[in-house]
């Protein structure tokens, strides 16, 4: 901004301006000077600097409303007590679509209302755990079931029946703003290392990306319910073995497969070791099951040699 003001207070030489620029922007002083060359005509101005003014008052309104919703807030009854709040994860600490700080005390303010951190689910920030108080407010008992809060957010399967026949299937399409938070969370998952990000790709290479996406902020809904209703802290071990019970499952299928058809699956080695269980990649389209296949050697019982699949 200090550029832009400058620019509206009738300086226009280059190398001056760009001795302004943000220490974070990696770009040279040359480079900022060579982009800042230009005809600075009147009307370009004047749109600039109404621009500049609705900018600043949005600022403005948007500092007035989140002091409102601090007051708001403060008006909520505490479920627990803010200093057993466990440790920020690093997404929180270094927070980039708002003030570290802002974030870390928001964060608190929340779980003191809930009486549990949401934010320790992969995919969930401290902006996600603002709507979802917004919304739904500090009682969940208005759902009877975490089917039932899935099914009012328009995340799990309508299917329309006549006759024990199903004629469609699908999700219906609802205006919630939980589940596009949620759906939004889900997407983030794409590089998550936890076992909801490899549930996310492992459905996105099966489905695609849009069923993946209301798949994975189904999942999402569930967990924010539960961990809403019995204030227990989230536990990732739980869909860890949940993740490895569907590799053993695969495992077992493709030697089903091999031995019907004549071959045996033996675990592939690199320099003499084995190649480890969990194969994990960033990539969006590799999945376990793909990383499986990669692990394993197929032998054909009248040969000597193994075949990588």
């Amino acid at each position: 901004m200090a550029i832009i003001d400058a620019i509206l207070s009738g300086e226009r030489d280059p190398q001056k301006l760009a001795q302004l620029r943000d220490p974070r922007i990696l770009a040279s002083s040359e480079t900022i000077a060579k982009s800042l060359v230009g005809d600075y005509r009147r009307e370009h101005l004047f749109t600039l600097r109404q621009a500049v003014a609705l900018y600043r008052e949005y600022q403005r309104k948007i500092v007035d409303c989140e002091a409102e919703m601090q007051e708001l807030m403060k008006n909520l009854g505490s479920k627990a007590d803010p200093s057993s709040l466990p440790a920020p994860k690093e997404s929180v600490k270094k927070c980039k679509v708002m003030n570290p700080g802002r974030a870390l005390a928001l964060r608190e303010e929340a779980y003191r209302i809930l009486g549990v951190g949401l934010t320790t689910i992969p995919g969930i920030s401290v902006l996600h755990v603002q709507t979802i108080l917004a919304e739904l407010g500090p009682d969940s008992s208005k759902f009877r079931s975490a089917a039932a809060f899935s099914s009012w957010m328009g995340l799990c399967p309508d299917n329309d029946i006549s006759g024990g026949k199903v004629l469609w299937s699908g999700t219906r399409r609802v205006k919630n703003r939980i589940a596009l938070t949620l759906r939004l969370a889900a997407q983030s998952l794409q590089h998550s290392q936890s076992a909801l990000g490899e549930f996310y790709r492992r459905m996105r290479a099966k489905l695609g990306a849009p069923k993946a996406i209301t798949a994975a902020a189904h999942k999402l809904a569930r967990i924010v319910y539960h961990l809403l209703t019995t204030r227990q802290p989230y536990d990732d071990s739980v869909f860890t073995n949940a993740e490895e019970r569907y590799r053993r499952r695969a495992e077992f299928r493709l030697k089903a497969q091999a031995q019907a058809l004549g071959f045996t699956l033996t675990p592939a080695t690199i320099s003499g070791k084995e190649v480890p269980q969990k194969l994990r990649t960033r990539r969006t389209g590799d999945i376990r099951k793909r990383n499986l296949a990669s692990a394993i050697v197929v032998r054909h019982p009248e040969t000597s040699e193994g075949q990588r699949k």
